[in-house]
């Protein structure tokens, strides 16, 4: 499927609830299904999009894309133009943080808040380690091993165990997974780095991250905090680099409790 004149993806988008308007993108590989635990809950209060991103789920992979976060800013510029959904809350998980901030930085007018769960201000040796180390298992030791080693990374040991159903799902749903695009993104994700722009950042920011985090380390989330002024900090304990399917509930009335508090105190701001 062909992008726009202008470059751009049309994103199939799922969509729910009334409101102000709460943009939620997922992961590298990952697509709009990661937040079903979450979307109910914040659709109670708001309307939600979750979009599959360019190349993921059921939106097209535009010809001559390089995944660069230049074109999948500008798919979701064209999303939120067409939903007249200016400004909006955005939450992005691990690979979707670092979109989610990075919009933060050069969209800040169209956004109302900012979410990272999972993500950084810069992608660091160790993530980049993990992640080749997924694509070294796929290659030399297969699919099976592959899926496993990549569930272990994600979610936390007892998370896992007490899930072990997840293995054969995962490993279903990643069979039919064109991996030509998540590939392509994961190479503009290398270089990822925000860090020189985080202290000019004015924006409300809540960063969210697991402690069991095997992926992006939880430094991170400190770091985050540290760097954006007024930010808010939650870490889950027990949890590992996928807090939203981990901690889904908890997660989602967090959620929907700061986004209430950030429309309130909008709400009361003088015009302009």
């Amino acid at each position: 499927m062909p992008a726009d004149e202008d470059g751009a993806a049309s994103l199939y988008v799922r969509e729910a609830g009334s409101g102000s308007t709460v943009l939620l993108l997922h992961g590298l590989g990952s697509d709009h299904t990661v937040w079903n635990g979450i979307l109910p809950v914040l659709a109670e209060e708001h309307t939600v999009l979750a979009p599959d991103l360019r190349g993921h789920g059921r939106s097209p992979t535009p010809e001559g894309s390089t995944f660069g976060f230049d074109e999948m800013e500008a798919d979701l510029e064209q999303l939120l133009a067409e939903r007249k959904a200016s400004p909006v809350h955005v939450v992005g998980l691990s690979a979707g943080a670092f979109l989610a901030t990075r919009l933060a930085v050069d969209r800040t007018s169209q956004l109302r808040s900012l979410v990272s769960i999972a993500g950084a201000s810069h992608c660091d040796a160790h993530t980049r380690a993990v992640a080749e180390n997924w694509a070294r298992t796929y290659h030399e030791a297969g699919f099976e091993l592959y899926v496993q080693r990549l569930l272990r990374d994600v979610y936390s040991p007892g998370w896992l165990e007490g899930h072990m159903d997840l293995v054969d799902k995962v490993t279903r749903q990643l069979r039919d997974v064109d991996l030509r695009g998540p590939l392509q993104w994961y190479s503009a994700i290398r270089s990822f780095d925000v860090r020189g722009s985080l202290g000019r950042l004015r924006l409300p920011t809540l960063v969210v991250h697991g402690m069991d985090d095997r992926v992006i380390d939880p430094t991170h989330a400190r770091l985050l905090r540290q760097s954006i002024l007024g930010a808010e900090l939650k870490l889950y304990p027990y949890a590992g680099h996928m807090v939203p399917v981990e901690q889904g509930e908890e997660t989602g009335r967090l959620l929907k409790d700061w986004l209430s508090r950030v429309d309130a105190v909008a709400a009361k701001a003088p015009p302009g």
